[in-house]
């Protein structure tokens, strides 16, 4: 049976089983009744028990999520422009969206984890991967705002990303597509077995969240997918899935699919350490961006960077080894206890378990079946705890509860299904709608899940709500898992294309949740933090305008003096010291959006005069009763005029500036 006949009759095997495996029930409304559906009711004035930190995959941002009630609270801009707040729009912001390749207003956003103590949550940060232009970023969780983005070099892809150890001692990521990299990397895609080449940085993050590449290691060419640090026992060490391990460069769907098995990498970072302290590194040319969002200044800055230190696996034989897994991993998880390891064969009819405590033996034996690229490959069986037969089809990914339980997504069946870790027996199955990705326990891949609740992360939802057009959203469901059996109890749409989710108990944010910013302790270099402090100066073809917005003025509301091809700058703070009062600017003819200020903030608008005119700027966020009065006017006249330049707010005998007449 040739290669493409083999292929045709996984999928047939495949599509029949599905038919098999599929227990859609008559409708929602036979679900979604009486008591069940009352558990994802909150009130008005009442709060959700859990914060439901979503990735939106194509869109580059993160949603905000209440659970259960599946309210939308914000959402959040990482690697993407947002007009609806000014980032990537601001003077102050577009910094964040620097790369080697310069401005970069998108990515791909997949994956987040949140940062632990102990390998518990710990309310600090979410970490986000961008996928496309390789770069990671850090999400401050006082302040919901991205706060540093740093670039990856040497990496084709940045999905296998952001995973953590359990004391937030690195971030890890690995790239999707292997490239060449080094002096020469115009080489043919034809040779992609003798030059292309995969690697993992591993990121180290200081006790404020500041993010450095400590190291990269250097990997065979193949394609990593997702991974899980180790804990407790396994701690120092890292697992991940891959996949086209025939180092396939074309038609991977029939040519990366010519083996049994690809692999779980582990990886012993603890000894990766020992050869950076040793001198084994070796310091190479590399030029990628760090990016971070000043609090004091409410400014971000970008910094080029020149090199990165790698360390060579393949010379140093006890870093890296293979354990096989069944074709096409996607999920590798490492459970509560730290001892289990479990690999998703994405069209596999059954769940492999490994062992640490067994993988540590058969390195120690050297039970290996050979190696790949020059590094040792674990018997399968030595590595194995065990396998969960026939679960489902299309095992993806796989979260715990604190009762010693598994829960894994199954793309092809389209369903979620229960097991336990201990005797690796199936408990109970419940459908979804329709093809399951990710999964979502709360706190379900750290040492000490909160458990109550599983939330799927579907793919396809035609017949599910009401049509938009070609394009449908996508869903989440909520199922309750307090009992013995799965119980779906709400069934919502979400923004951009949700991968994956980790929730936190409300309780641990909440407290710390930033309100204002204190205007004492705004450092903005053109910050006014006082109507008294407000001007106008001309610096060459520059104006910068000090601005503040409280309710319900600007000031100055009144500008002239600005002339044709001048480049304003207004630099807008909110005098306001309430919570939850920002201002906002527009001015009209801008080119870019508007900006969002916080309360205490300063936030700066660059508008290019390229006309005369009169031209309204105003308040965008209602702030007030007069919210419509909150506007001003800026004239531009012709570059030879003598109009001076002058600025006021309640006056009619305009105020002139002691700068730049």
């Amino acid at each position: 049976m040739n290669t493409i006949t083999k292929l045709a009759y996984s999928v047939a095997v495949v599509c029949a089983a599905f038919t098999i495996y599929s227990c859609k029930p008559a409708g929602p409304d036979k679900v979604l009744t009486g008591d069940a559906a009352s558990k994802a009711y909150v009130a008005p004035g009442k709060y959700d028990e859990f914060y439901n930190i979503v990735s939106g995959g194509f869109n580059g941002q993160i949603g905000i999520y209440g659970l259960p009630s599946g309210r939308l609270f914000k959402i959040i801009p990482v690697f993407s422009t947002f007009p609806e707040n000014g980032y990537g729009y601001s003077e102050e912001s577009k910094p964040m969206l620097n790369t080697s390749n310069g401005f970069v207003p998108w990515d791909d956003l997949h994956h987040i984890s949140l940062s632990t103590t102990n390998g518990e949550h710990d309310g600090r940060w979410a970490f986000a991967n961008g996928n496309n232009t390789p770069r990671v970023a850090r999400i401050d969780l006082k302040t919901f705002k991205t706060v540093e983005i740093l670039e990856l070099p040497n990496s084709g892809g940045n999905h296998s990303s952001p995973y953590i150890t359990e004391n937030t001692e690195y971030v890890v990521a690995s790239t999707r597509f292997s490239i060449p990299i080094g002096d020469n990397t115009d080489v043919p895609i034809s040779s992609y077995k003798e030059n292309f080449k995969g690697t993992v940085s591993f990121i180290k993050v200081d006790t404020s969240g500041h993010m450095k590449i400590a190291f990269q290691l250097v990997t065979p060419g193949v394609n990593f997918d997702l991974a899980r640090a180790g804990k407790g026992p396994s701690h120092g060490w890292f697992f991940f899935s891959c996949y086209n391990t025939e180092q396939a460069y074309t038609l991977l769907e029939v040519n990366a699919s010519q083996k049994d098995k690809d692999f779980i990498m582990a990886v012993n970072w603890k000894k990766a350490e020992e050869y950076i302290q040793a001198g084994k590194g070796k310091t190479t040319k590399a030029r990628y961006a760090h990016n971070v969002h000043n609090e004091s200044t409410h400014q971000a800055t970008s910094t080029i960077l020149e090199e990165v230190l790698q360390l060579d696996p393949a010379e140093l034989k006890d870093i890296i080894y293979f354990i096989p897994c069944p074709k096409s991993p996607h999920g590798c998880d490492v459970d509560p206890s730290g001892e289990f390891i479990v690999g998703s064969g994405k069209l596999a009819a059954l769940i492999p378990v490994f062992s640490f405590d067994k993988i540590q033996k058969a390195i120690a034996n050297k039970e290996f079946e050979g190696d790949f690229a020059g590094l040792p490959v674990i018997k399968y069986e030595s590595a194995l705890y065990g396998e969960v037969t026939k679960p489902g089809l299309g095992p993806l990914h796989t979260e715990f509860d604190a009762n010693g339980n598994a829960y894994t997504s199954f793309f092809v069946s389209s369903e979620i299904v229960k097991w336990n870790l201990k005797d690796l027996k199936v408990l109970d199955r419940v459908p979804t709608y329709y093809s399951i990705g990710h999964l979502c326990v709360p706190g379900g891949p750290t040492k000490k899940p909160h458990g109550k609740y599983v939330i799927a992360y579907n793919k396809i939802t035609k017949d599910r709500y009401l049509p938009t057009g070609p394009e449908l959203t996508q869903s989440a469901q909520l199922y309750d898992i307090s009992g013995e059996k799965m119980k779906l109890i709400l069934d919502f749409p979400t923004t951009g294309e949700p991968h994956y989710a980790e929730a936190i108990p409300a309780e641990m944010l909440m407290p710390k949740s930033t309100k204002i910013y204190r205007l004492e302790d705004n450092q903005h270099p053109y910050v006014a933090k006082g109507e008294g402090q407000t001007k106008v100066e001309r610096k060459g073809n520059e104006v910068h305008v000090y601005m503040t917005a409280i309710r319900s003025h600007l000031t100055p509301d009144n500008i002239e003096g600005i002339k044709q091809g001048d480049d304003v700058y207004f630099h807008v703070t909110n005098l306001e010291q309430d919570w939850d009062v920002p201002h906002g600017f527009a001015i009209k003819g801008a080119n870019n959006a508007e900006i969002l200020i916080m309360p205490g903030e300063t936030q700066t608008l660059k508008w290019k005069a390229d006309r005369t005119g009169v031209f309204p700027y105003y308040c965008t966020d209602f702030c007030s009763a007069l919210h419509q009065e909150m506007q001003g006017y800026a004239r531009v006249s012709a570059p030879g005029s003598n109009v001076p330049l002058k600025y006021s707010t309640g006056k009619t005998d305009d105020q002139t500036s002691g700068a730049g007449q």
